[in-house]
């Protein structure tokens, strides 16, 4: 947890998260889809999914190790009376560590035999993991992001998007950008472009990463 300096004015703009949030909600909506349509023994297919499914499973943990870190202990000193909603954004962060921690179990026996009954373990694992992150982002945006934007500063509120970044290795970067893009509306993506990201990595996406994210999309997706 940050302290505010005496400079600093209280309020923040959580919106950001809401484009998270929304990736997430694609990448684990999409994930035992994905997972269930390899077919039995198919190792090409199924090696690119399960890298797939594997960076999406440690980026939401990455995202919800920054929030354990950064975002409830503010939150409880300065709105004691969100402390219990607080306290179920523990308990459902906790949940989903769980079941991140048996998937990763779960992925290492269907790598090793490409087999019809470890996939659908994954895929059914990944339901549940749908389930209950499509729950928490619901609750999380109406019960935390409005109190977060009135007792939080910005610079604090940046601090959860500094640990985000620092969390993607360099290689995957213009990557990760390709599925952010995804999900802003199509009319609101060059905004968001100038908006986000300065003159020269906006160059280096037209010219390298928007060719080299089609690719990565299409061997996933197919």
């Amino acid at each position: 947890m940050s302290a505010v300096t005496s400079t600093e004015k209280l309020g923040c703009d959580t919106s950001d998260m809401l484009t998270i949030h929304a990736l997430f909600r694609r990448a684990f909506t999409d994930a035992p889809v994905l997972v269930r349509g390899v077919a039995d023994g198919d190792t090409a297919r199924m090696l690119p999914v399960a890298d797939h499914v594997r960076e999406v499973a440690a980026a939401l943990h990455h995202h919800h190790e920054g929030e354990d870190l950064l975002l409830w202990d503010t939150l409880e000193l300065r709105a004691p009376a969100c402390a219990l909603h607080v306290g179920l954004m523990r308990s459902q962060h906790a949940a989903t560590a769980a079941q991140l921690e048996r998937l990763d179990g779960l992925m290492d026996a269907w790598e090793e035999s490409a087999g019809t009954t470890e996939r659908d373990a994954v895929a059914a694992l990944l339901d549940d993991v749908r389930d209950t992150l499509l729950q928490h982002l619901g609750q999380e945006e109406a019960q935390i992001l409005p109190t977060a934007s009135t007792v939080m500063s910005q610079r604090e509120w940046n601090l959860l998007h500094e640990h985000g970044m620092a969390s993607i290795p360099k290689d995957r970067l213009l990557l990760q950008l390709g599925w952010i893009l995804e999900v802003v509306p199509a009319d609101e993506r060059a905004g968001w472009l100038r908006t986000n990201l300065p003159a020269p990595a906006r160059v280096l996406w037209r010219l390298v990463g928007r060719r080299q994210f089609a690719a990565h999309r299409a061997r996933i997706y197919g």
